[in-house]
């Protein structure tokens, strides 16, 4: 897959630049969207609160002429795309003189198309195919985080214990890990993490790539003996001894979110930031604090997500959260090397994180 994205990147041409970059944009104060619309990028700690705007801020901006923007995303049934659906359902983005519209593509699929143009965004995350194709000459940026979990979630890696273990004492060197997420995914950082706190790594395991339906299986009838378990699927083995959680995403720390391609970097940055504007409203006006005890809207995200509601509740809500954490790529790019899938040297944060453009939507000018 890498060598194909590679490949696909001389297409797509060597300019890796953003817009903002290229010419200094004008910044100006955001009604309703304070000192708390930005937080540090170095703070990493768990119960850091995530930025936030007034409800319905920042206001639209609507670009002089309407924009037609696409936006590839793996899933539409996952609870982290629904902040997209619901800015579609509630206008938001029309708001802004946009037309957006979702596709479903895999990564794969979508990352030569976004370096071409073809599509111009991608919800998604820095993966190593991304750094891959960055280090080849990609012009793609991330330009926006996605969520974090809630501090009561087990999503994560889970383990079937053998005699005499407990969640305090596991040895997982030589264990076989089941995911539907190959080690090229995001969460190579966090399962590396959780790995080595118990004599493992992602060097010391091996992998048993499954689809979504399988990996509960194969866990519970012992075709693996661990597996990365996603929402709401680990509340099958909470709370059972035979198993126990070892570790998830870190709490505070966004791994994915948007993706942005030369049209919206530096063909018309305008519409780039309006985009941003529109998400960014949405989270703050829907997704603030524990949305899901609101039965209504639990019901409305069903039925976007087509879902039935008591799975939606059976989880926390998520911690959305449009920023990006300072050394985020560079913890993500050395599980890639432990796991053996990057190539070439690691890219600078510089080259692949933008935030600039959502600090323009919020009002907030980079310090210089």
């Amino acid at each position: 897959m890498a060598a194909s994205l590679l490949g696909a990147a001389g297409c797509a041409g060597n300019d890796s630049s953003d817009g903002a970059d290229a010419a200094p944009r004008t910044v100006k104060p955001v009604a309703g969207c304070g000192a708390g619309s930005w937080t540090d990028p170095s703070d990493l700690a768990p119960d850091r609160k995530p930025a936030r705007c007034d409800k319905g801020a920042p206001a639209a901006q609507a670009l002089a002429k309407k924009r037609k923007i696409t936006v590839a995303t793996g899933t539409l049934s996952a609870e982290y795309v629904a902040p997209l659906q619901v800015a579609v359902a509630k206008g938001e983005f029309e708001k802004e003189g946009l037309d957006v519209s979702l596709k479903v593509l895999p990564t794969p699929d979508a990352l030569p198309l976004l370096a071409k143009g073809d599509v111009d965004a991608q919800w998604a995350a820095p993966e190593a195919a991304v750094m891959n194709g960055i280090n080849g000459g990609f012009a793609i940026k991330w330009v926006a985080g996605n969520f974090s979990p809630d501090p009561s979630s087990k999503s994560g890696l889970w383990v079937r214990l053998k005699d005499g273990e407990s969640a305090g004492h596991v040895d997982m060197a030589g264990r076989k890990l089941g995911t539907m997420i190959g080690k090229g995914s995001v969460i190579a950082y966090p399962m590396d993490t959780s790995l080595k706190k118990h004599g493992g790594g992602l060097d010391k395991i091996s992998f048993q790539q499954l689809g979504s339906a399988d990996v509960l299986t194969a866990l519970q009838n012992g075709g693996v003996d661990s597996a990365w378990l996603l929402d709401p699927i680990w509340r099958k083995v909470d709370g059972d001894k035979k198993y126990a959680f070892l570790g998830g995403q870190p709490v505070g720390e966004p791994l994915g979110g948007l993706l942005f391609g030369p049209n919206l970097l530096n063909k018309d940055p305008d519409a780039g930031v309006a985009f941003l504007r529109a998400y960014i409203r949405t989270v703050n006006t829907y997704f603030t604090d524990d949305y899901k005890s609101d039965p209504a809207f639990v019901a409305e995200l069903a039925g976007l997500m087509k879902t039935d509601e008591a799975t939606l509740r059976s989880t926390p809500s998520m911690r959305m959260d449009w920023e990006i954490r300072k050394g985020t790529t560079d913890r993500l790019q050395k599980a890639y090397a432990d796991s053996g899938v990057s190539e070439g040297t690691p890219v600078p944060e510089d080259k692949a994180v933008d935030r600039a453009m959502y600090g323009e939507a919020v009002g907030h000018k980079p310090k210089p």
